[in-house]
């Protein structure tokens, strides 16, 4: 068997494969893309874009119901579900030229539509031929982790890749997990005029700062959101024509069923003991610039412990520079998250509690709510809040928000963290008047209200008063 040779091989087509295959054929690479099943991955294809999609939907309807409080008369949206699920495919077809084999193949990329395996350090076997490159990328992915829960595989269940091809609006949605995709898509089908129970082991939305995660989940609660926390699953069965759960010494009765209980990497059949490629349960094993222990190959997104897209792309652009151009780049340690709930929650580094865990008492936690912006007041949507801990001195050590927009709203938290910068430099930004941005800045300069009592101070100011002309 003939082999072919390229300079950069890419296993898997999401998004982080994508990035970094388009980026290295600009550069003059000769490239190689495999992908065993959709262009665009788990982001386009069952994640990231259809959620968001449907939480749109969602977001519509339920604006009807709240129209009362900005003088409008409420109704209670009439509910067809086929075009909803037509809006969301609507999308995902909206996007996927841009990830389409087509477009890869018009830039100069060679797509091999099959499952590539390492048959040695740098050789590659996929749909019946064999590849060798210079440099390997593993772009693979991951799955959603099915938990051991005795009778679950007895019954017909949901996750985030099947979730999007139900035809049928629930009319209970039981969901076993309570992270982002489970509070996300709990909102998005009880809005959508299903019931909804979301049972979780441990702590909802665990993840984020409690102070602001218990926005989100007082909201969904407001809004009909069973949420059963500390309430661990110890049995499915058939109820009837729907499922029923056993936990905590209760039974919950639905009829469907969404398993939303974390991902685990796509490393199986890859291969990774004959290319000399080091691995555990969580991930393929990399450095900071993430090389593998296969100095020719390197790892990206999910498959090497990532949790988000953006990270994956992130983690494409470090390698680009390590491969390409022998630059020594390595991966940030604050990567921003968003949870897409109504209100939306978001944080970058670290939370109050990180913060105390690691600098104890040495910090300054500020905060901003929203009822003192005058856009949130405006729009009736004043219960947001920004939460921003520093060190002493000031030096920001991480951010989070809770309210309308809160993913946009982190964005120059993020830039602050990236450039170290002071939390003095927010303070004295220029923000157009009325933005909800304002509320970050009026954080920030929380961190100077007791420079007005500080004695030395108003000495220096009183001082300074008297000798200037």
């Amino acid at each position: 068997m003939s082999t072919e040779c390229f300079d950069i091989a890419v296993i898997g087509a999401g998004s982080g494969g994508l990035y970094f295959a388009a980026a290295a054929v600009q550069f003059g690479q000769r490239v190689v893309l495999f992908e065993k099943a959709e262009m665009g991955g788990e982001c386009l294809n069952t994640g990231c874009v259809p959620s968001k999609a449907l939480l749109a939907a969602a977001k519509q309807a339920q604006a009807m119901r709240d129209a009362a409080r900005a003088g409008i008369t409420s109704v209670e949206p009439h509910i067809d579900f086929a075009a909803v699920r037509a809006h969301v495919q609507g999308a995902i077809a909206a996007i996927a030229h841009h990830d389409s084999q087509q477009r890869f193949e018009d830039l100069g990329v060679t797509v091999v539509r099959a499952a590539a395996r390492f048959i040695d350090g740098r050789t590659l076997e996929a749909g019946g031929r064999r590849f060798t490159a210079r440099r390997t990328v593993i772009a693979t992915g991951s799955h959603p982790a099915v938990p051991p829960i005795p009778g679950l595989g007895d019954v017909p269940y949901l996750t985030n890749e099947t979730l999007f091809a139900n035809e049928t609006l629930p009319s209970h949605l039981l969901i076993i997990g309570g992270g982002p995709i489970g509070m996300e898509m709990a909102q998005a089908h009880r809005r959508l005029g299903a019931r909804v129970t979301v049972i979780e082991a441990a702590t909802p939305l665990a993840q984020d700062d409690p102070e602001l995660a218990a926005a989100v989940l007082a909201q969904l609660a407001a809004e009909g959101v069973e949420i059963a926390a500390s309430t661990a699953v110890t049995r499915v069965t058939r109820a009837g024509m729907g499922i029923a759960l056993e936990a905590g010494g209760r039974s919950f009765t639905g009829s469907h069923l969404l398993v939303a209980t974390g991902r685990k990497p796509n490393i199986e059949d890859l291969g990774l003991g004959a290319a000399g490629i080091a691995f555990t349960p969580k991930g393929i094993t990399v450095d900071k610039g993430q090389r593998t222990t296969n100095r020719r190959v390197y790892a990206i997104g999910d498959v090497a412990g990532g949790r988000f897209t953006h990270e994956a792309g992130y983690q494409s652009g470090i390698v680009i520079r390590n491969a390409l151009f022998g630059l020594p780049a390595r991966a940030a340690a604050a990567i921003p998250h968003v949870t897409y709930t109504d209100p939306e929650l978001a944080q970058i580094g670290l939370t109050e509690a990180e913060a105390r865990a690691a600098h104890g008492d040495a910090i300054r936690v500020l905060r901003a709510p929203f009822s003192g912006n005058d856009r949130a007041i405006a729009e009736g949507h004043a219960g947001g809040l920004v939460k921003i801990v520093t060190t002493r001195r000031g030096r920001i050590l991480g951010a989070g928000i809770v309210g309308p927009g809160a993913g946009d709203l982190l964005q120059p938290w993020i830039l602050a963290l990236e450039r170290s910068l002071r939390i003095g430099s927010l303070a004295t930004s220029v923000l157009p008047y009325p933005t909800r941005g304002e509320a970050s800045r009026r954080a920030a300069i929380g961190y100077f209200a007791d420079f007005a009592s500080n004695r030395l101070v108003r000495h220096v100011i009183g001082l300074m008063s008297r000798i200037r002309p």
